[in-house]
């Protein structure tokens, strides 16, 4: 029979690990934006430089309008890796990154995409799943505190708590008279 103390003991335990986790998340947040907002970044300017490369690389793949399809790309790669970095527009850049990076599973590596349940190691192995998991982190949970987006919230909630002020105490006043 487990004691009340014992419970206790454990439902605490937890708790402080839950938040020293949740104390560590907006810090991994900035972390993997910045290595990968950097990366996502040097990859677009690699193919913004060689143009006539991935275009030719795009059309053995069978891409339609490849030399659109490249500078579009090329482009994506490095705005949204700044923009990744910085934390700007976190989630909608990161959700657009993360579609990029499943059409370059579809479209370079199919054969790892196709390999995801049979031989998991060549999926992971493959260009895009750190590119891809990294954009998705940010897709779901955000940029977290340390981050552009974050500044731009503090600041439209600052210009609307007044608002929210005069109704509370517009609130209180009915309930007290």
């Amino acid at each position: 029979m487990i004691t009340q103390s014992f419970t206790n003991t454990i439902s605490t335990t937890y708790g402080l690990l839950e938040r020293g986790a949740k104390s560590l998340q907006s810090p991994f947040l900035l972390a993997v934006r910045l290595y990968w907002g950097w990366q996502f970044m040097q990859s677009g300017w690699g193919k913004l430089h060689n143009v006539a490369g991935v275009t030719e690389f795009f059309t053995s793949l069978g891409l339609p309008a490849p030399h659109l399809t490249a500078i579009a790309i090329s482009g994506l790669e490095f705005f949204g890796g700044a923009l990744l970095a910085l934390g700007l527009g976190s989630r909608i850049v990161g959700l657009v990154l993360s579609v990029n990076m499943v059409m370059a599973y579809v479209t370079a590596d199919r054969e790892a995409l196709l390999a995801l349940f049979s031989d998991p190691s060549k999926f992971y192995n493959a260009d895009p799943f750190t590119f891809l998991m990294a954009s998705l982190l940010v897709f779901l949970y955000g940029a977290g505190f340390f981050s552009v987006d974050r500044i731009i919230e503090a600041s439209l909630n600052r210009r609307r708590s007044p608002d929210v002020s005069v109704a509370r105490a517009r609130n209180v006043a009915a309930r007290v008279a």
